[in-house]
């Protein structure tokens, strides 16, 4: 199967940190958004960017910014469904998602994604660690965009009822010093995260 393609989810609306976008916080000599860019590039055929507002704030980066479809804040699956109308039009059979926030995440994610939905036979993959599911990082199948429109259009929000509900394969990532998945939520995650990054 080709690569699929990747889409940054930024819709949330970062209340821990006062608002405003968690990507556009400085880390390192970057922004956390760039670190996320970095790390998908590699792994993806194209990126886009799932986020809401103004798209200008966006631009450095010279990617496409997709807004959610549907209206009102519907959370990470409006991004999805963004994300998969985007690669439809593409003519892309998957996306895999990542988190804006999530500097750390693991180089061989889609790989590893890609395998487990092959070999647990679901449609949909989610990271896991030891600490739970990460929902906001998936192979999504374009085939499931329509489905997802009517279950948003009918007040889904929690990304694994959804996911439930079609059957989800799981790919289960080590932890070791720290949880990969681990996102910037409030200024302490922000303090940790510069560590783990002067530490390596």
């Amino acid at each position: 199967m080709k690569a699929p393609l990747g889409v940054i989810l930024a819709g949330g609306q970062a209340t821990r940190m006062g608002g405003g976008d968690k990507g556009l916080l400085p880390l390192g000599d970057s922004l956390i958004i760039e670190h996320v860019v970095e790390r998908l590039t590699p792994q993806v055929e194209e990126i886009a960017l799932n986020a809401n507002g103004d798209p200008e704030r966006f631009e450095f980066l010279g990617l496409p910014v997709l807004p959610d479809s549907v209206g009102g804040f519907v959370g990470p699956l409006g991004g999805v469904l963004a994300g998969l109308d985007w690669a439809a039009e593409r003519g892309a059979t998957h996306i895999v998602t990542a988190a804006a926030d999530t500097p750390y995440f693991p180089g061989d994610l889609v790989p590893a994604l890609l395998a487990a939905a092959e070999a647990q036979g679901h449609p949909i993959a989610l990271a896991r660690t030891e600490n739970g599911r990460h929902p906001t990082f998936g192979l999504w199948p374009v085939d499931l965009r329509d489905d997802l429109r009517a279950a948003l259009l009918g007040g889904m929000r929690k990304v694994v009822l959804w996911t439930d509900s079609h059957g989800t394969a799981y790919a289960d990532f080590p932890s070791g010093r720290f949880d990969p998945f681990f996102n910037v939520n409030t200024p302490e995650d922000l303090a940790a995260a510069r560590g783990i990054l002067e530490d390596s």
